[in-house]
């Protein structure tokens, strides 16, 4: 179960959020039933990229052994 502060990744791209599969965000609301999150995703200097209304399938939660990798951010 997905909880409100927990870190999540996103599995699809989101081109008009220039947020691609893979990027990790924090969930900062968890909308009723576990039907969607409010997800926050920020640059690795903190700065906000976008705070996006997901469906639950479109994020699942970090997995023991995973490991993170930095990317440019590119801007559409």
């Amino acid at each position: 179960m997905i909880k409100e502060l927990d870190d999540v990744i996103l599995t699809c791209d989101l081109p008009d959020h220039s947020l691609s599969a893979g990027d990790i965000g924090t969930v900062v609301l968890v909308h009723r039933g576990d039907s969607g999150f409010e997800v926050e995703f920020t640059a690795l200097d903190g700065e906000t990229i976008a705070v996006v209304t997901l469906l639950a399938r479109q994020v699942r939660p970090t997995q023991a052994g995973e490991i993170a990798h930095a990317r440019e951010l590119v801007a559409t």
